[in-house]
């Protein structure tokens, strides 16, 4: 029987939930989207339904997330963007025509193309990315404190201070490494 594939770290920020589609990354990695239709389950969870998902997708939305991170990495560093992963962003953000509408419950709801839909889908995520890094969108870029994460994450919290990706994985299993070494 195959292993059930690693959970998904979801978060309220589309494009930085997507870098946490790999995660550990100065550790013992994790992929989360190790095929294609994990791949799709993961775009499903956002509302970004596609009909399918080949293996060369998959890749490109890899190349998307690394490029992502390292715009955003780099950006919450206060460094320059890398201008390959600008490039990439950009790219994938002028390949996707997706458009919205409002549910009857108010929910914003997202409209992919049939035809294109795995274009869309990684056009929304670029473009959230661009909101993010470009500081269109309150809040500010930070890297987690894990120092086997470092992911990078939007913070939303009133004083702008937090120092966990996710409090309930990093943030938890960094307090319990404390109170360990502080209670042997």
């Amino acid at each position: 029987m195959p292993a059930e594939p690693p959970e998904f770290r979801l978060g309220s920020v589309l494009s930085t939930s997507f870098t946490a589609t790999l995660t550990e990354r100065c550790g013992a990695p994790v992929e989360r989207i190790p095929t294609p239709d994990r791949l799709k389950e993961w775009l499903a969870i956002f509302g970004l339904d596609v009909p399918s998902c080949s293996a060369v997708q998959l890749e490109r939305a890899r190349e998307l997330r690394e490029a992502i991170h390292a715009a955003a990495t780099t950006s919450a560093g206060g460094r320059d963007l890398p201008s390959s992963a600008v490039e990439v962003i950009n790219a994938r953000s002028a390949g996707g025509h997706a458009s919205t509408r409002l549910s009857p419950t108010g929910e914003r709801v997202w409209e992919l193309r049939s035809t294109r839909a795995f274009e869309d889908a990684l056009g929304v995520i670029a473009a959230d990315a661009i909101d993010i890094i470009s500081g269109a969108r309150d809040g500010r870029l930070a890297l987690c404190a894990s120092p086997t994460c470092r992911a990078a994450f939007f913070d939303t919290s009133r004083s702008r201070t937090r120092r966990w990706c996710d409090m309930n994985t990093c943030g938890n299993r960094e307090k319990k490494a404390r109170f360990s070494a502080r209670h042997p």
